[in-house]
């Protein structure tokens, strides 16, 4: 939807509500404010406003049902999917300034934050009161946990935490006609009827705008136990999974697997020295996290050296340093290096049942390397909670008449969809999967999200055009 014009009184409005120091006119909005890091471009929006506190928000979206103009709402602009670039005629809406941390409540581990709030700040005020939050992944010095919660973010945690739903307790959420819904719950168990705070989480702010959160904290950990692994099969993978879970009584708390494509990769890319040789098909990296990791590391070590023994890995590198810790860590996370040498290149992010995912994986590599051979391809991912990561680049390389790479994401897709799988493990739909999501919901699924959209925004005009046609 797009605002047909802009009343007189419009900016006059927004500046008496937020401030002047607080709204930005179209001419004047940073290029940072333009698009996240997916390669997706949108509109020309009309203004940027950056409000302070809840009522601010309620204030502008009322504003802005009442002319009709839409409202993208922004977090730290990390999405991979295009969900907060800016839509034709839109005000973006900047969490940025609703940025605290109100309490930390030890007897109920819990953290009631606001929607702006930086992951890694509320990562450190966790442990410095000595909790732990367990939602992780690359982006954590940049998102903001509004967002985190409006794409339900996965990351590194995973196996272990579960999703970001998994973390949050309560919301506050304003509607898109202004109003406020208090849903800042503090309990783990609560069943007054429906819980409408998973309505919002995972929406993409497209059914309301969330402003403060309470979040769930951890017992605090001192360190890890973790290892880089080299394993024959995807067979083994499963079975490693299975082994580690069970001897580390479910303490397991990731597992990232690299395919030998990746794994050469990363190693050309970065120059590190390789932990493990380069000619085994598959490395995973393994992590125990506890409050006692020295105490911990016989029942590690030992969970390893059975698995030696049963023939489930063929050789493995133990972390003996912080250090090392890092090393290890840093060649799962070395895809950004690979990415900006490959570029332009497509970055997938999906999922398939666990027991299926090396079959899929082998059928997506057979598929590319038949249709576009000279397409460079690398697998990684969580792999235990089902999320396989590829990367497909340079495109240009490989199709100079499909530039934008659609036949690699239908070849790709289309096998996804005939595993049961899912276009999005983690990355949310935005703007850049919508075409695809049909392949992972059904028709009487998306009309149902439609309905809801109906109920909630009936004007449409939050976060336009993203997630659903």
């Amino acid at each position: 939807m797009q605002a047909e014009f802009l009343p007189d009184d419009f900016y006059a409005a927004l500046l008496e509500i937020v401030g002047s120091t607080s709204v930005r006119h179209a001419d004047d909005i940073p290029e940072s404010a333009l698009h996240d890091w997916s390669t997706e471009r949108g509109g020309k929006p009309c203004a940027l406003v950056t409000p302070g506190d809840t009522g601010a928000v309620s204030a502008v979206l009322r504003l802005c049902h009442r002319h009709n103009i839409p409202v993208v709402p922004q977090g730290g602009l990390s999405g991979l999917a295009g969900g907060a670039v800016p839509s034709e005629g839109a005000v973006l809406l900047s969490l940025a300034r609703m940025d605290q941390i109100e309490e930390i409540d030890p007897s109920s581990s819990l953290m009631v934050v606001g929607a702006g709030c930086i992951l890694q700040r509320i990562q450190d005020a966790a442990q410095n009161a000595g909790f732990y939050f367990a939602l992780d992944l690359g982006a954590r010095g940049s998102c903001q946990i509004g967002g985190n919660i409006s794409t339900n973010a996965g990351g590194n945690r995973v196996i272990r935490y579960g999703m970001t739903r998994d973390l949050v307790l309560g919301l506050e959420v304003v509607l898109a006609d202004g109003t406020i819904l208090p849903m800042m719950n503090r309990m783990p168990k609560n069943n007054a009827a429906l819980d409408l705070k998973h309505l919002f989480i995972g929406s993409e702010g497209t059914l309301g705008v969330i402003t403060r959160a309470v979040i769930r904290l951890h017992p605090g950990i001192c360190g890890a136990n973790t290892a880089l692994v080299a394993l024959p099969d995807f067979d083994a993978a499963i079975g490693l999974i299975s082994h580690a879970q069970r001897m580390l009584s479910s303490r397991l708390t990731a597992f990232e697997l690299m395919w030998n494509d990746y794994y050469q990769a990363v190693i050309d890319e970065t120059g590190q020295k390789p932990p493990l040789a380069t000619d085994y098909p598959l490395y995973a990296l393994i992590d125990m996290q506890g409050a006692d990791p020295e105490g911990e590391k016989s029942v590690f070590e030992a969970m390893l050296e059975t698995a030696f023994e049963e023939g489930i890995i063929s050789d493995a590198a133990i972390a003996q340093s912080h250090r090392e810790i890092e090393t290890f860590w840093s060649l799962r996370d070395g895809v950004s290096e690979i990415l900006s040498r490959r570029a332009p290149a497509i970055s997938f992010d999906v999922s398939v049942p666990l027991s299926r995912i090396g079959e899929c994986v082998n059928e997506i590599r057979a598929a590319l390397a038949q249709t576009f051979p000279e397409l460079p391809v690398i697998f990684f991912g969580h792999a235990g909670d089902s999320n396989i990561h590829l990367v497909a680049g340079s495109i240009a390389k490989c199709d100079p008449c499909d530039p934008t790479g659609e036949n690699i994401e239908r070849t790709v897709y289309e096998i996804i969809r005939r595993y049961g799988g899912s276009v999005s493990a983690e990355h949310g739909i935005g703007l850049h999967k919508k075409p695809w999501l049909s392949y992972s919901r059904s028709e009487t699924e998306l009309a149902t999200l439609r309905l809801l959209k109906q109920s909630f925004d009936p004007k449409g005009i939050l976060n336009p055009g993203k997630v659903l046609s």
